[in-house]
């Protein structure tokens, strides 16, 4: 006796060459949401609005801005913590922002090197 598959399983050819669209359809869709997210600025503040950090998508750190009233020469481990701060957040951000968006196209597949 044969056993019975469901319809959509198996197939053969034409369920593999299914597959094999959707995987390419789903990789240049990240690659175009990779693209985006490269260019997308993400900016925190720290101290109260002290500290304010931007950096791109692709981690490239393109500003800091520092309030003129938190320059304390006798106090600069303060100003370094918070630059450290901003700096950790901004990137957290970037990274929830990036793997919520690429979970949202690949349906939360892992998969090695993409992302």
């Amino acid at each position: 006796m044969k056993a019975r598959l469901p319809k959509g399983f198996g197939g053969g050819p034409q369920n593999m060459n299914s597959m094999i669209k959707q995987a390419q359809k789903m990789q240049e869709e990240m690659t175009a949401l990779q693209e985006e997210l490269n260019v997308t600025e993400y900016r925190t503040t720290v101290g109260g609005g002290a500290v304010e950090i931007m950096m791109t998508g692709d981690k490239v750190l393109k500003e800091i801005k520092i309030k003129p009233e938190v320059v304390d020469p006798e106090d600069v481990e303060m100003l370094e913590d918070l630059i450290l701060s901003g700096v950790n957040e901004v990137l957290r951000n970037l990274e929830n922002d990036s793997e919520q968006k690429m979970n949202a196209i690949s349906g939360g597949l892992n998969i090695p090197g993409v992302f």
